[in-house]
């Protein structure tokens, strides 16, 4: 690993809280503010599940015996409480800390939902755009990628300065507990998804764990330890996975030439050399010039057509 990779986090980990009480009933919602639902029984038991698959992986490097994770939870209860679960598997010397961080929160539904008139909501949602809609006294996707671009700068910020005062002999892992939209735009932004991309994405499943892992050039991927096929399940198209690949083996800022999102939406008929965007712009100039001419053609066609009529008043012939 690169000295500039050295207090990087080995791995990003993305956490989505176990079964809650609204995932096995939304009436939930209609009497219950969305930040105090709990975890149902169910939702514990994956909560720690979780705990021991997250345990096992991080310490599956031997050659890094001295690894450490930090957290960062979202304040609603039914986060807190998987994280709860999740710290049984690991012992005080190796976690830094925990910050709740309140912009890593569920998207804001508005208040309490009343179940019939939530169900027309999401069905005007479909029709909206997923990303754009705004829930009437809520947020939209979009709103959640601004507070989510905002908690990543601090993230930055706390790894630049060095604010968790990090050993560089120890493996750093950050581990994100969050919701499945909130998760969903925090990859979006990470990786530079388009809105088309977000709204192709499945939800994780509770307790769902995704994770980016830092490669060998200084780049994150999804792709080291998750396969093709779970990639195509959470909804990547074969050019994200391709990207994600790619990523795998990147040198940090490198650029991807033929990253499509970047130039395809918008630059699909560029030529490929200076003098093939000359020619075309020729090409395209003789084209209008002779429109041009043809138009003044048929005009002194039509002005000749008119001029040998005779001429009408009120409608008769004079």
């Amino acid at each position: 690993m690169s000295p500039d990779n050295k207090l990087l986090p080995k791995r990003i980990i993305l956490v989505r809280h176990g079964e809650s009480e609204g995932n096995l009933d939304t009436a939930a919602y209609t009497t219950t503010p969305d930040h105090k639902i709990q975890l149902t029984d169910s939702g514990l038991l994956q909560a720690q599940e979780a705990g021991a698959r997250l345990h096992a992986l991080i310490s599956s490097n031997p050659s890094s015996p001295e690894w450490r994770v930090y957290f960062y939870v979202s304040p609603y209860d039914r986060t807190r409480s998987t994280l709860r679960e999740i710290g049984r598997s690991f012992s005080r010397r190796r976690v830094i800390g925990v910050r709740e961080e309140c912009r890593i929160r569920e998207q804001d539904f508005g208040n309490f939902q009343v179940k019939e008139r939530m169900r027309a909501t999401k069905k005007v949602r479909e029709r909206f755009g997923r990303f754009f809609y705004r829930f009437p006294e809520g947020e939209s996707a979009a709103d959640v990628f601004d507070r989510v671009s905002s908690f990543l700068e601090s993230l930055w910020r706390d790894i630049d300065m060095n604010r968790l005062h990090i050993n560089p002999s120890h493996e750093l892992n950050f581990v994100i507990v969050s919701h499945g939209l909130t998760s969903r735009v925090f990859l979006m932004k990470w990786f530079k998804w388009s809105v088309e991309q977000f709204e192709g994405l499945n939800n994780p499943g509770n307790s769902e764990i995704r994770v980016m892992e830092l490669g060998q050039g200084g780049d994150y991927s999804l792709a080291i330890h998750h396969t093709e096929e779970e990639l195509a399940t959470w909804g990547l198209s074969p050019e994200m996975i391709a990207d994600q690949k790619w990523r795998a083996n990147a040198h940090k800022g490198e650029w991807k030439e033929d990253c499509k999102w970047y130039f395809g939406d918008f630059f699909d008929h560029m030529a490929d050399s200076d003098k093939e965007c000359e020619t075309e712009a020729t090409e395209e100039r003789e084209e209008e010039e002779e429109e041009e001419e043809e138009g003044k053609r048929v005009n002194l066609l039509t002005s000749s057509e008119y001029s040998n009529e005779p001429e009408l008043y009120n409608g008769q012939c004079c």
